[in-house]
């Protein structure tokens, strides 16, 4: 008798449990509908124009496609990089693979640990100096850094910036190094 009471007890407590997370859900997605479009921070004054000025609609679709472009390199640079290391990780643990090969694999990963720092601190002291943005793509063959000009464009003076950053950070010659402008 008492464990047919103790299950009872159980499975409404569960029932409890799950209808508070249901009206909970509900709750808070009732509450973000409520919200769309709104961003914290985000100050707009009653005839339009943004506390800077006004607003050039082409200027806000400008920096958005960059940014989305940034985004998407960055995205994609990680998958293809994720992709690549579990290959490889996969390769470095097999127990039927030659020591050889698995050496290579090792040998590998930690070129591509290396050069994911290397592209990392290449962006960061990009941006540091006052790029908007900037990502790095490091290979055995060289670097191509893409860069967010500067409203005039990239002159030769940025170039030599970028340059000099990518040359003390990496061993690369200034042959093999490719800077693009962001479009």
């Amino acid at each position: 008798m008492f464990t047919i009471w103790k299950r009872n007890a159980v499975v409404i407590t569960v029932l409890v449990f799950v209808c508070v997370a249901v009206y909970l859900n509900w709750s808070y997605t009732r509450l973000g509908d409520s919200q769309t479009g709104k961003t914290l921070g985000e100050a707009t004054l009653v005839d339009g124009e943004d506390a800077g000025g006004a607003v050039d609609e082409a200027d806000v679709y400008a920096d958005t496609d960059l940014a989305d472009y940034f985004a998407t390199a960055r995205l994609t640079r990680q998958q293809a990089r994720d992709s690549a290391l579990a290959l490889l990780n996969e390769t470095a643990a097999a127990d039927n693979a030659a020591q050889s090969v698995r050496d290579e694999a090792n040998e590998s990963i930690q070129a591509m640990a290396a050069y994911t720092l290397a592209e990392a601190q290449i962006e960061n002291l990009v941006t540091a100096k006052g790029y908007a943005d900037c990502i790095a793509f490091i290979s055995t063959d060289g670097i191509s850094v893409v860069v967010a000009p500067p409203e005039g464009g990239l002159t030769t003076a940025d170039v030599a910036k970028i340059t000099d950053i990518i040359t003390d950070q990496t061993s690369f010659a200034t042959e093999q190094i490719k800077i693009v402008a962001a479009s």
